[in-house]
């Protein structure tokens, strides 16, 4: 993904690599002359907080997953779409093949999918919430009320793209940009266990309503969804998937919110 990003056509000012440790960067990358390597906590939202503190002299700020391959003119797209539009506070690109959804992509897929992609239409259209695996933010409306991921969203954090894209959309719009291209690989490794991850599909859209980021019929429908493919799918569950992890999570939440004990947080007591 370093490589990627080194070939773009408007390069980067500054790549900002946050990982728990050493080990989880290649020794190819730790020495490219470009990357700054920020070493902290494991957790998703606390790795993105590093990169939040180390942003003076920087107007937008682009995160991407390890698994997002970018296509060559994706930082020119944003800066573009920042640029035509003074009001746009957040902004995720286009996904043109979204690897999570399935058995996943190999970087060599996501290549043929990239080389193949039409030229498209250089627009910006309104979305809910930026896409955790890509998206860019406003740096000066993060500022405005010192903005963080929310670290009560452990080890993955899921969901705290929606979160964070809804409290800084109080200042401003949120954009999907056309021009903005990228292959989201979904790569299964490194990934919380399904006990883990059932128990958050509950857990954490209940907390964002409690908290005020998330409404409650997009919450509804996101657990109930999430629900039904576990359940649908646990006698026969993808290779990929642990369908019957997951829905043993749910039950755990669901089991915790009538003990009014459910909380995101809960997950790092789970096996």
């Amino acid at each position: 993904m370093l490589v990627r990003l080194g070939r773009q056509s408007r390069p980067p000012d500054a790549i900002l690599v946050s990982v728990p440790t050493t080990a989880d960067i290649g020794l190819e990358a730790a020495g490219m002359p470009a990357v700054t390597l920020l070493v902290g906590a494991r957790g998703l939202t606390r790795q993105r907080n590093a990169i939040l503190e180390r942003l003076d002299g920087f107007d937008l700020v682009c995160f991407l997953d390890d698994d997002f391959v970018v296509g060559d003119g994706y930082l020119a797209a944003m800066e573009q779409a920042f640029l035509r539009d003074a009001g746009l506070a957040g902004a995720t690109g286009v996904v043109l093949a979204d690897g999570i959804t399935g058995a996943g992509y190999s970087f060599a897929d996501a290549e043929r999918v990239l080389a193949a992609a039409r030229s498209p239409e250089v627009s910006t259209s309104e979305v809910y919430s930026a896409y955790g695996c890509n998206m860019v933010f406003s740096v000066s409306a993060v500022r405005q009320e010192g903005l963080r991921f929310d670290e009560s969203l452990p080890r993955y954090g899921w969901l705290e793209d929606v979160d964070f894209s809804r409290r800084i959309a109080r200042f401003g719009s949120l954009g999907r940009v056309a021009d903005a291209l990228g292959v989201h690989l979904g790569v299964k490794g490194g990934r919380q266990s399904g006990l883990c991850f059932g128990y958050s599909q509950i857990a954490n859209p209940i907390y964002l309503v409690r908290k005020g980021s998330y409404v409650w019929h997009r919450a509804a429908w996101l657990m109930s969804r999430n629900v039904a493919m576990n359940l649908l799918r646990s006698a026969r569950p993808e290779p990929h998937v642990d369908r019957r992890g997951r829905l043993a999570g749910n039950a755990a939440a669901f089991a915790d919110l009538l003990r009014r004990r459910l909380d995101p947080e809960r997950i790092d007591s789970l096996s």
